[in-house]
């Protein structure tokens, strides 16, 4: 089985060709091709909807092309066609739907719909896929999307809990524009709390103290707003804040991962969970996967940790085609007429 992925839900226009080979029990991914808008929105400190979906229409013909050339295949070798559906900037899904319809008409290829926060949890499922076990929990985490997920031995996926108010992603943000650091934050900001890591070897007590927002409720959702506008008033009193950022990016770094971790352990403990998975852009985090597959190591039963390579971890269309295989096992697919695109459209 051959899928071509087609991934346009925010500011990257990416295609992927993955080959799944039942008898191995492995995807293969052929090709992987990612046009990032990040250069042109860091102008603005975040994405433009406007300019991030004239920019698709632009590139996602050339990046599908590309993709094929790297594929070494032709549009007759494709079996499906597998688009992200939502959710995402409308516009911008838009290009991508319409894209996949016009080409699975053209080629006489069946469709699949995927779901963008599904995409992220099937990444891990490229190299790991017998290794798997369920049930297993899943700790999603992006710009746009903080979720803990429970998924069964059917890959039957349930919310279990979500952010109430801003994604984690989201917060780092936020945190680097109010530190000066730019777009996009969160790797800014794990670049400067490690600086800060190397020099206070001796991890000297700091002042800086920051909230762990809902670290110890009985639920399994998530808030950062306040954490945000702590470090907002923190920065506030402190006049001398320009010459510590790596250290307030180490603490801000520091309340985020340990509230994730926490509440993934919870809930894999909650649900005996098999395997504990670790998807969405902020999953890039290397302080994030340390801990997450540190913690998971002392669950007293056998839990195993997953998360996927790096290039998987943020928006790409081998994670969509991934996806697109399972749905495809399961005959979940659709003629290019009943395709449209869902800016909300939630796993719900």
């Amino acid at each position: 089985m051959v899928i071509l992925g087609i991934e346009t839900s925010c500011d990257e226009s990416a295609a992927s060709i993955v080959k799944f080979d039942k008898k191995e029990g492995r995807l293969f991914v052929l090709a992987n091709i990612i046009s990032s808008q990040i250069d042109i929105h860091k102008e603005y400190g975040g994405v433009i909807p406007e300019i991030a979906a004239r920019e698709h229409v632009g590139q996602i013909i050339p990046v599908i092309d590309t993709a094929l050339k790297k594929a070494k295949l032709n549009y007759k070798e494709i079996d499906y066609i597998a688009v992200t559906k939502g959710p995402g900037l409308v516009t911008s899904l838009l290009s991508g739907i319409e894209t996949a319809r016009s080409l699975a008409f053209a080629w006489k290829k069946p469709l699949i719909e995927v779901n963008h926060i599904s995409g992220h949890i099937y990444a891990n499922f490229i190299d790991n896929y017998k290794q798997i076990k369920y049930p297993a929990i899943i700790l999603t985490v992006s710009g746009g999307h903080t979720n803990l997920i429970l998924m069964d031995k059917n890959l039957k996926l349930k919310i279990i809990g979500e952010t109430l108010d801003d994604a984690a992603g989201e917060a780092y943000d936020k945190a680097a524009k109010m530190l000066g650091l730019g777009y996009p934050g969160g790797p800014v900001i794990a670049k400067q709390a490690q600086i800060y890591f190397k020099q206070n070897k001796k991890q000297e007590k700091s002042d800086i103290l920051l909230p762990r927002p809902m670290l110890n409720d009985k639920t399994f959702n998530f808030s950062f707003s306040g954490l945000k506008t702590a470090l907002l008033y923190r920065l506030q009193k402190d006049q001398n804040w320009p010459n510590r950022i790596p250290e307030y990016c180490f603490k801000f770094q520091e309340a985020v991962n340990l509230v994730l971790v926490k509440k993934t352990i919870n809930a894999a403990i909650k649900y005996k969970a098999k395997s504990v998975l670790l998807s969405g852009g902020v999953s890039a985090n290397l302080d994030l996967r340390e801990k997450l597959e540190t913690a998971v190591k002392e669950i007293p039963k056998k839990t195993k940790f997953f998360s996927p390579k790096l290039q998987y971890t943020t928006d790409n269309a081998a994670m969509i085609a991934a996806a697109g295989i399972f749905s495809a096992q399961k005959g979940k697919i659709k003629d290019f007429s009943q395709i449209k695109a869902d800016p909300n459209w939630n796993l719900r």
